[in-house]
């Protein structure tokens, strides 16, 4: 048996594919960092849930020992009860009976307490310990907020400001990563009707494959003024494909268009005549988006 597959399902699919997409770029270009106030502060996303490194934010009061900022912060009564009660909302493993210790302890002369030392007697989840030569200490996003208004409240304005930033690009690109996929989804819509009414019997993969790269250029032309071989010989430096460089709102038509095409293929429309309609289409639907957008801007 078969389980249906409803429209939420399919969208819900497109976009979490469209994250892990996202999130490997990310790591692989190392663009997981935010620059405040001309200071790099590293980021990091552990089971969705971002982290920022209070290491770096403690730098900005102790260059030399941002540890010891660190030590210091944890020491405060409030700190810990902040702390505790986080948990307390969002980890069902929190240890509460080691925190009450904590608790009692807390602001007296004698007492100290490490990030380790709290992450692994409370079982605690907002703050984690990296070890090495690039490690350090990283709290939930909450939890970095709370630390850098506690080192400086103007710090902790721009960080909110530019981490606020870096996840608005972060959507940006998830949204466009996703209708590339839709793209590519419908693409096999298309492909299956040239299959099934362009391509003749038994002929090769690279026979084949001429009459699938014609098609590709159909769309091409009809969306880009040019095809797959025009753009790579006018852009001899860049990576991938024409498709690679489309904006969101050209994804969004190549999507449109694919189905369109795979509709006209079927209804045996000959080549030349599908060209001027998908084109006709084309500049009707970007004048549509691109409108739209303007507005959303305007807003």
């Amino acid at each position: 048996m078969f389980k249906s597959v409803t429209f939420s399902d399919f969208a819900y699919y497109i976009v979490e594919k469209a994250r892990k997409c996202v999130t490997l770029q990310t790591d692989m270009a190392k663009k997981n960092e935010i620059i405040v106030k001309d200071v790099t502060i590293r980021t990091m996303n552990v089971n969705g849930v971002d982290y920022i490194c209070i290491s770096d934010i403690a730098r900005q009061k102790n260059v030399i020992d941002p540890n010891g900022v660190i030590g210091n912060w944890m020491r405060n009564r409030n700190t810990i009860e902040y702390l505790g009660l986080w948990e307390t909302l969002h980890n069902p493993n929190f240890n509460p009976l080691e925190f009450e210790g904590f608790r009692k302890e807390a602001g007296l002369n004698a007492f100290t307490l490490s990030p380790t030392r709290w992450i692994e007697s409370t079982n605690a989840i907002g703050l984690v310990a990296k070890s090495g030569r690039y490690g350090g200490t990283y709290a939930m996003s909450d939890i970095a907020f709370k630390f850098a208004n506690w080192v400086s409240v103007e710090f902790e304005l721009y960080l909110v400001m530019e981490f606020q930033r870096l996840k608005a690009n972060e959507q940006v690109q998830i949204e466009w990563t996703a209708k590339r996929e839709l793209s590519k989804i419908n693409y096999h819509i298309h492909t299956d009707a040239i299959k099934k009414n362009l391509i003749p019997e038994k002929v090769t993969t690279a026979q084949a494959s001429i009459i699938y790269a014609e098609e590709a250029d159909v769309l091409n032309v009809a969306m880009f003024g040019m095809t797959a071989k025009q753009w790579r010989e006018a852009n001899p430096n860049l990576k991938g494909n024409i498709r690679d460089y489309a904006s969101t709102n050209e994804l969004i038509c190549l999507s449109n268009m694919e189905n369109i095409n795979a509709v006209l293929i079927n209804d045996g429309t000959p080549q030349g005549e599908r060209l001027v309609k998908l084109n006709q289409i084309a500049i009707q639907q970007m004048q549509v988006l691109e409108e739209h957008s303007n507005r959303l801007l305007l807003k």
